[in-house]
């Protein structure tokens, strides 16, 4: 999944260990999720959303294949 925290921690000029204090989890945590190597659980997606200021959706960008939701919502 695409993500725009590496951005957003640049422009609030932090350290990935200051992000990390901020929201609870390691250095090594984020430099995963920036990275796109880890995807974060949704209580993290949510903290991360609520520290920078902005929704999930605004934060991370699933890329969706519209053929797999379409079968998905009809199971």
């Amino acid at each position: 999944m695409r993500n725009d925290v590496r951005e957003r921690r640049e422009r609030h000029d932090l350290s990935q260990a200051d992000l990390a204090a901020a929201v609870d989890v390691s250095r090594q945590t984020i430099n995963a999720i920036e990275r796109e190597r880890y995807d974060p659980s949704l209580e993290l997606a949510f903290k991360l959303a609520a520290f920078f200021d902005c929704r999930v959706e605004d934060l991370f960008h699933p890329s969706l294949d519209a053929d797999a939701v379409d079968r998905a919502v009809r199971e």
